[in-house]
């Protein structure tokens, strides 16, 4: 009787958090199909993608988030390599530091920059290539959490000590162990922690907009500020864009488990 009473609320409340999440979505998605009067359509879609500075823009957020998540991932990964290696007494002083962007509000963490580099000696602000030098590095710190997380957990779930020993042992330097022996074992964890930093930085605006640099963000409230039905499209793009980037970890996880299954791993 227990369980029957303790799965009913179980069904209860997923019903219950399923309504909660879906049916805004499915408000949004339906306002967004209704430009054109009578008729359900997909010519807010249409309007968007024709807009050449919605093209320019998502050009530039996705070259932005790229170099943001590669630089990340080569940054992150010996650090925490190191720390596991070497110094894991400094793993909780680490994770307070990873911890920051949710504490500090962005905007103050811009504004900061923008006070410390956009004046003498650095004037990071003067010129478009170095205002992107210093958005590529503010995105780096916002999606610090994430990315850190991500290869923290992968990194748990190997035998670092032994990994390095191994290679080591056969011959290896440093860099042929990070890039040959670490990278592979972390593929996932990488993975995950590299689509939700891009997807982070691809609807990220107070950089955008602060630095003056035309991300997809900005565009976005800028178009919602005077339209209707492209804004509940945009936002529509955005959810799938999202949920894109969760089925390819959810995806590329299944298979890593199944190799792992199969290998005996």
């Amino acid at each position: 009787m227990n369980a029957k009473r303790f799965n009913s609320w179980a069904v209860f409340w997923a019903v219950l958090a399923f309504l909660y999440f879906f049916i805004p979505m499915y408000g949004t998605l339906d306002f967004s199909l209704r430009m054109q009067k009578g008729t359900l359509g997909f010519l807010a879609y249409q309007t968007v993608l024709a807009d050449p500075r919605f093209l320019a823009s998502f050009q530039y957020s996705a070259i932005m988030g790229v170099i943001s998540v590669t630089l990340s991932v080569l940054l992150f990964v010996p650090t925490v390599y190191w720390i596991y290696l070497r110094v894991p007494r400094a793993r909780p002083i680490v994770e307070v530091i990873t911890i920051l962007p949710f504490i500090i509000p962005t905007i103050v963490f811009v504004f900061g920059l923008i006070r410390t580099f956009g004046h003498p000696p650095l004037q990071l602000t003067m010129t478009p290539f170095k205002t992107d030098i210093l958005m590529v590095a503010g995105y780096i710190v916002l999606s610090m959490p994430y990315m850190f997380r991500a290869i923290d957990v992968g990194m748990r779930a190997i035998d670092v000590h032994t990994l390095t020993e191994a290679a080591q042992s056969l011959g290896a330097n440093w860099g042929q162990i990070l890039f040959n022996v670490i990278f592979p074992n972390l593929r996932v964890a990488l993975l995950s922690g590299a689509l939700i930093s891009f997807a982070l930085v691809i609807g990220e605006l107070i950089l955008g907009d602060f630095l003056v640099r035309p991300a997809l963000g900005p565009y976005m409230v800028e178009v919602g500020r005077d339209r209707a039905y492209e804004p509940a499209a945009l936002a529509m793009m955005s959810y799938a864009l999202t949920w894109v980037c969760l089925g390819l970890i959810q995806f590329f996880s299944q298979g890593n488990s199944s190799r792992q299954q199969l290998t005996g791993r």
